[in-house]
């Protein structure tokens, strides 16, 4: 902060505030108090610079004086709003799709309140005293800064590494420190600030109009109520508070926005201490409780799926259908792959299997089964250790896949905390092996590093290892070489087929580009419109005989195409096969009619 002009000016500023706060009453009450009944309201002088009161106590004296009780009051009236506004804030991610709905509604209702208006409302329920002040200005400020929270936690919990935490079986309360908390930090500390400095202007104003500190005590708003009476023949009197109110507000607003700027916050401060606990408690039960279900029955599938469908619920009523019945089945081993332009159900039907369509979404289906459990009526003990250690998902973005303020290796080692019953060191080595075995060089300098300081490619692999950390019998690629150049492709599908082999585990592979999994894939399901229109081997591609799954092979460009034509889309290879279509039909009326008359001339 001391290297850049704002903040050096904000930290001096605030330091100047603080430092009179403190040193100001023990060294100037007494004469601050001392009345004299023969200097009553005189004006400025060099003995009272902005002159006396109405008993002849300096004011400059006073105002200086004034600053301890302004700024605690205002510190604790912001503290309230904090906490009760964080509370509110996240209690929608904690209670739930329906409790959670009343909360946000709740806020909204007291959001459309102005903040002077519940604060007098607040005052008059709670008297008029400094005490009764604080408590009213925190109530009133606590609804925008949990609509705050809300907007940012709604936010943040869009993300893939949120995603990806649930589907490891992270309960909501750890979500929440260790994954949302900390990326809200900067903004939440901005708020706090700001609402800091507004806290002193409301305050004052609330100690103004009577409703704040009382005699015999007095804060910069009592001395402007007592300035105003004389302020045609004194302004300094009211002025002078007012100016303070400023210079403190202009100090904490400024300290916070600095600060958002250059301190990055620690996810392991916000690590509660029963989750080290809890974490410390683990055991090798839970990894073999996981080795219990790791592995399908003799000849059974590891992953079956009949008439899946996730429907929404249309803003404009009625129901928007985004998977429509599709039957899947994955066999210990093999990759599957799902293929079909953008909308075309492919991610949603990844999310559906890995329990993460949230409201207003709705999975149905007659067979959703992993490992043989049944995903539909497990419990909720038993579904987050079984997708948490034998289910691992890979996202399509790999940057937002992961927690920007944590260290990869602490992101990676979660997964063995909370599910292998490792402790954090033994995580972490187990993480640089992770790192190392999907080709990430230098793991152990790696781990110590932020998603940042790793390219594309190596967030993808690192994303793999992630799922590695326990031994997945599924992983779920969605997408996962499509941010990435041809090269680094060409890298993690080798990667994943070299996980196969090696480790046996089945990969559920999702792409629009139909030429990469023909590649990589055993088998390949077409969709569309949330339908499968065909299902055929990978080798089988060329000879495909619906009409989309030809279209999409038009569509990919290779080296003999025409550098003079436009490139291929779905529409035009559509078109191009409803003509050919056609003349063969046309082909065939005219054979049909020459045997007809051939018949009729013999």
């Amino acid at each position: 902060m001391l290297r850049t002009p704002l903040g050096a000016t904000a930290l001096v500023l605030l330091a100047l505030v603080v430092l009179t706060a403190i040193i100001a009453p023990p060294l100037w009450g007494a004469q601050a108090d001392a009345t004299d009944t023969g200097d009553l309201l005189a004006g400025p002088s060099a003995e009272h610079l902005i002159g006396t009161d109405n008993l002849g106590r300096d004011l400059l004296l006073r105002t200086v004086v004034a600053t301890r009780l302004s700024i605690v009051l205002a510190l604790l009236a912001t503290l309230v709003a904090i906490g009760a506004g964080l509370i509110l804030g996240v209690l929608p991610l904690l209670l739930g799709r329906f409790l959670g709905r009343a909360v946000t509604w709740l806020t909204g209702i007291a959001v459309a309140f102005p903040g002077l208006l519940l604060a007098l409302f607040f005052a008059a329920i709670f008297g008029s005293t400094a005490t009764a002040a604080v408590f009213a200005l925190g109530l009133a400020g606590a609804p925008s800064f949990a609509r705050l929270c809300q907007n940012l936690i709604a936010g943040i919990e869009a993300r893939d590494f949120v995603s990806a935490a649930r589907v490891g079986g992270i309960g909501r309360l750890r979500v929440l420190f260790r994954h949302v908390l900390p990326n809200i930090g900067e903004p939440l500390i901005v708020n706090a600030t700001i609402g800091a400095g507004g806290a002193l202007l409301a305050f004052a104003g609330l100690s103004f109009l009577g409703l704040g500190v009382q005699p015999p005590e007095y804060d910069w708003g009592r001395l402007m109520m007592d300035g105003l009476r004389g302020i045609y023949a004194n302004p300094l009197a009211a002025l002078a508070p007012g100016l303070a109110v400023v210079i403190a507000g202009l100090a904490f607003n400024l300290t916070g926005e600095s600060a958002a700027r250059s301190l990055g916050l620690s996810d392991d401060v916000l690590v509660t201490g029963l989750a080290r606990v809890r974490r410390l408690r683990r055991t090798r039960a839970v990894s073999d409780a996981a080795a219990a279900v790791a592995r399908p029955a003799e000849g059974a599938p590891v992953l079956e799926v009949e008439d899946l469908r996730v429907d929404f619920e249309s803003t404009k009523g009625g129901v928007v259908h985004a998977v429509r019945g599709i039957d899947l089945t994955v066999h210990e081993g093999e990759i599957v792959g799902i293929v079909g332009e953008s909308g075309s159900g492919k991610s949603m039907t990844a999310l559906a299997v890995a329990q993460l369509v949230t409201s207003p979404g709705r999975v149905e289906a007659s067979t959703l089964r992993f490992l043989g459990v049944d995903l539909q009526t497990a419990g909720k003990a038993r579904l987050r250790r079984l997708l948490g250690t034998s289910m691992a998902m890979v996202f399509q973005d790999p940057m937002s896949s992961f927690n920007p303020t944590m260290r990869m290796g602490d992101q990676l080692a979660e997964v063995a905390t909370e599910h292998a019953g490792l402790r954090r060191r033994q995580a972490l080595e187990r993480a640089a092996d992770r790192l190392a075995a999907v080709r990430i060089s230098a793991p152990k300098r790696r781990v110590r590093q932020y998603p940042y300081e790793f390219s594309g490619g190596m967030r993808q692999r690192a994303m793999i290892g992630m799922g590695l950390m326990v031994s997945p019998r599924l992983i779920i690629a969605d997408e996962p070489t499509t941010a990435l150049d041809v090269t680094v492709q060409s890298q993690v599908l080798d990667l994943l087929r070299a996980i196969r082999d090696e480790d046996g585990a089945s990969i559920l592979f999702i792409s629009h580009d139909i030429s990469v999994v023909a590649e990589l894939c055993d088998r390949v399901l077409v969709m569309r419109s949330g339908e499968i229109v065909e299902e055929l081997n990978a080798s089988d591609l060329s000879s495909a005989q619906h009409p989309y799954t030809r279209a999409l092979l038009a569509a990919v460009p290779h080296m003999a195409t025409d550098l003079d034509r436009p490139l291929a889309t779905l529409a035009t290879v559509a078109a191009e096969e409803e003509r050919a279509a056609g003349a063969r039909d046309a082909a065939a009326d005219i054979d049909h009619d020459h045997d007809h008359q051939e018949v009729g001339s013999r």
